[in-house]
């Protein structure tokens, strides 16, 4: 006697969505998997656009994150923010695994579509921009790629008006040691941070004293491991186009991986980089 199949419906699972919600329709899944137009019949296109586009998902959610998590901060609320930042941490994590599935595809492989994308490049993701511009690395011109889609140059433009994170957790730095009252160095909203002693001489105390000021510390502690996956994933992307292209200009018009070298040396937290080498 052949076996029939299992029905997990007699075990009590629905198995009729016909007037109720299923996993699909919640996730709406018809139109994110229905979002892949390949522009030409190479194999490997599918790959490429797959791996973007779901970058720019874990995108959307590091920034769902990161402005959570300030407004928590600055609202003396620790504990959410902590696990927050863990989260972005972790997504950066996750966008460098991303990567991995890329470099599968062979300079070869990606010839075959490279020159269907036209002007388009991940240079111009402004998710991407939203992130840095959160997080201190701000560039006025780096809005201007966005100059035809004004919703989007007005959120960009939003961010660089206000207080970055580190900012805002360096505000947070001097009022607990100084007090109420104190007034750390005036941002630079239309520049990366750089470097301040005044400030390293304060994360010093921090270090030097964890027991007295343990939010602090495990504030700082955080932020450098969102860094440092942040950091791995920018060498990640550098190796990659790399291995893809060498050293051709990119598709946006930039130098390619020149380019991305150079974005290597941003420190986006430098004084809890740099406090490491006084302790």
């Amino acid at each position: 006697m052949t076996p029939s199949a299992y029905d997990p419906g007699s075990d009590g699972a629905k198995m009729n969505y016909k007037d109720a919600m299923s996993y699909g329709d919640y996730l709406h899944l018809s139109p994110v998997v229905s979002a892949q137009h390949p522009l030409s019949n190479a194999h490997d296109e599918m790959l490429f656009i797959i791996q973007h586009q779901t970058s720019e998902l874990w995108m959307k959610l590091a920034i769902h994150e990161l402005m959570s998590a300030r407004e928590m901060m600055n609202a003396g609320n620790m504990p959410p923010a902590f696990k927050m930042l863990t989260r972005v941490a972790r997504i950066f994590e996750q966008l460098n695994g991303a990567w991995d599935v890329l470099r599968t595809m062979t300079p070869s492989e990606y010839t075959e579509f490279r020159d269907d994308l036209g002007p388009s490049s991940g240079f111009q993701s402004w998710q991407y921009r939203m992130i840095e511009f959160i997080l201190g690395n701000r560039n006025p011109n780096m809005v201007k790629p966005h100059a035809h889609h004004p919703d989007i140059a007005a959120a960009l433009e939003a961010e660089l008006a206000r207080p970055s994170f580190y900012d805002d957790a360096v505000r947070l730095l001097y009022t607990t040691l100084d007090g109420p009252g104190a007034v750390p160095p005036a941002p630079n909203l239309n520049a990366p941070h750089e470097a301040n002693d005044e400030i390293k001489a304060r994360w010093k105390t921090v270090y030097e004293n964890v027991s007295d000021y343990w939010m602090l510390y495990e504030l700082a502690e955080k932020l450098v491991d969102m860094e440092d996956y942040f950091r791995r994933w920018r060498f990640n992307h550098v190796t990659t186009v790399e291995r893809v292209i060498g050293f051709k200009r990119g598709t946006g018009g930039t130098a390619g991986v020149a380019y991305l070298r150079r974005m290597l040396e941003v420190e986006l937290f430098p004084e809890l980089w740099h406090v490491r080498g006084d302790l």
